[in-house]
Formats: C-alpha cells, sequence, structure tokens
C-alpha cells in the first residue's frame, strides 16, 4: 500500500523532533533490559513494510546521538536499545501509517568503548554490548595478570552519573568521578555490591602491585606482590620462596632497600635462624625490598662430600665382585 501526503509527515516530524533532539540521552536503568544501548558512531538499519522511502541503506547515528530517517525526521536514538528505537519509529509514523511494521538491527558498532589499562592479559579498547559488570569486562580483557595490584581504579565521565562506590569523588577538573574498588572483593564476588555496572568510555585501569623479592638460596627466588597493607614478614616471604634450600647460610641474610636515591640501596643484616627460632623479630619487608640469602659454603661442601660419599659407597654396593 502506497501512502500520499508525505509532504505534511516530512514537515510535520521535523518540527516535532527539534525538540527532542535536544533531550539528554537517558541509558535504560540497570534491570529494565539486556540489549545493546546505542550511541554515537553507531550504524543501524531500519525497515518498516510497505514504506520504500525507509530501509535502502544502513543509518549512521551523529555524534549529538540523532538519527535521520525518511519521512520521520530527526530524533534522538542514543540511550536507546534498538527495540526501543523500533517503538520510537513506530510513534512517529502511528499517525500516518496503520500498525506501521518496524524492525531496527544493529549493522555497526562503535558507540560504548570502554579501556581497560594495566595488568591484564590484553589490555586495549573493550565494546560494551548491554550491560556489563566490572568483573565481566576485566573477564573480556582476559582476566588479571598474576602481578595485578590490590585495588582497581575507576574513571567515569560526569554525564553519566557519579562511580556507585563507596569512595567514589571528582577530579579537580569535576569532568570526571573518580574511584577504587578492593581486587578481591570483585574477583572473589565476596562483596556483589563492588561489581558495579561499566558506563561507555568508563577507564578501568588495574595496577602492577608492590612487589618484594627473594633471591639466592631459596627453593623459589623471584617478585611477590605486596598483600592489601603493602607488608609482608621476612618469614611470609621465604613461606612464599617455598622455604629454604638446603645450603642456605641463615646468619648472614640482609634485606636491600631503596633510599631517596633510587640507584642506592641500604643494607639491613637479617639473622634468619633467630627469626624462625622465635628469638629475633621477623621483620617487615616494605615494598621493592630485596630479600638475599647467601649460600653458606660450609654447608655446600659438607653436602657436596656427603653426596659423593654416598655415590661412592653405592657405586661399591653395585660393583662388587661376588
Amino acid at each position: 500500500m502506497k501512502y500520499t501526503l508525505w509532504t505534511m509527515v516530512i514537515l510535520l516530524a521535523a518540527t516535532t523532533c527539534v525538540a527532542q533532539s535536544s533531550e539528554a540521552p537517558q541509558v535504560p536503568a540497570q534491570g529494565q533490559q539486556s540489549t545493546y544501548v546505542l550511541g554515537p558512531g553507531d550504524q543501524v538499519n531500519v525497515t518498516v513494510m510497505d514504506v520504500d522511502e525507509i530501509g535502502k541503506q544502513p543509518y549512521r547515528i551523529d555524534m549529538r546521538g540523532d538519527l535521520d530517517l525518511p519521512l520521520v525526521g530527526r530524533m534522538t536514538a542514543a540511550g536507546l536499545t534498538a527495540e526501543q528505537l523500533e517503538d520510537a519509529i513506530r510513534e512517529r509514523l502511528i499517525s500516518y501509517v496503520k500498525d506501521p511494521d518496524v524492525t531496527v538491527s544493529l549493522e555497526e558498532m562503535r558507540s560504548q568503548p570502554v579501556s581497560v589499562l594495566g595488568e591484564v592479559r590484553n589490555p586495549g579498547v573493550i565494546q560494551l554490548m548491554g550491560h556489563k559488570t566490572l568483573f565481566e569486562v576485566l573477564s573480556m580483557a582476559g582476566g588479571l595478570n598474576p602481578d595485578a595490584g590490590y585495588s582497581i581504579a575507576i574513571t567515569r565521565q560526569r554525564q553519566w552519573g557519579k562511580i556507585p562506590l563507596p569512595d567514589a569523588h571528582l577530579d579537580d577538573s569535576g569532568q570526571y568521578w573518580l574511584a577504587q574498588v578492593a581486587t578481591k572483593d570483585v574477583m572473589d564476588g565476596t562483596s556483589p555490591a563492588t561489581n558495579i555496572l561499566i558506563m561507555p568510555d568508563d577507564v578501568i585501569t588495574v595496577p602492577r602491585g608492590s612487589m618484594v623479592y627473594v633471591l639466592g638460596a631459596v627453593k623459589k627466588s623471584g617478585g611477590f606482590v605486596l598483600g592489601e597493607n603493602d607488608k609482608v614478614t621476612v618469614l611470609q616471604a621465604l613461606a612464599l620462596a617455598e622455604g629454604l634450600d638446603k645450603y642456605a647460610d641463615t646468619g648472614g641474610a640482609k634485606i636491600l632497600r631503596q633510599t631517596n636515591k633510587p640507584d642506592q640501596r641500604v643494607e639491613i643484616a637479617v639473622n634468619l635462624k633467630k627469626i624462625m627460632d622465635g628469638k629475633a623479630i621477623d621483620v617487615a619487608l616494605q615494598k621493592e625490598d630485596i630479600l638475599t640469602v647467601p649460600v653458606s659454603g660450609k654447608k655446600q661442601v659438607l653436602g657436596r662430600t656427603g653426596e659423593a660419599a654416598i655415590q661412592i659407597g653405592t657405586g661399591v654396593a653395585i660393583w662388587r665382585p661376588y
């Protein structure tokens, strides 16, 4: 069926949409729907049965969040789902078309980038598809690296509202909300309220955790992420290093600690034997401390002598003639 008086429709629609296009787009509230929310840069396909003027080509939502359709005119599309946009177009046409059959589908998605930076396996920009929580976005980035820190920072444009976390505050410019959340709360699911919804253009930063290092005569030397309080003791560090090597010099260990000059460290003597026997205080390590455990030459010589004796004895037992 073909319709007439389209010129009147265009004029009426254009007049109506001037006021509508000035309204700020609203993101649907949590729980209202679970499909993709349209925004600037997205491209959609729109078809209306029996109306050939619409649907000949995809339509791009402009930077103001508006969509300009033949016969319908300019209307706000940002902040709506495809289904909600169908309803809005249908309302524009219902006075001129009986029961308009409108279909909107997403052709190209560009509007909802989220930046995930720092200690994740695949840092970069992620496009949101529908409502996504912080945990889901981190999972889309490949999850956290082993040296990820114990807090996650979130930056949000002011237009999307305050970040729903207790410490949220505006930055000095007043244009961005800033907040932090404990990594453990989000990843372990122990505090569901901290697993917040992520908004378009959010920047999620996972910093590298503060580290301490254990080197020398231990079973597993390397760097270890500090706990939430940025502290770990000597015995705790040795536990992370899976304990001492059998040749460790328990009386000659030391801590190398940074000074105000980045290229200089001070040495702090540590008697591991006394600490393990409870006769000395278990020293607290600070971030970037290096605990070094030297090899005991005496133990090494005795150990090698014992190993040689065992090998000789084994050889005699094997090769002794009968």
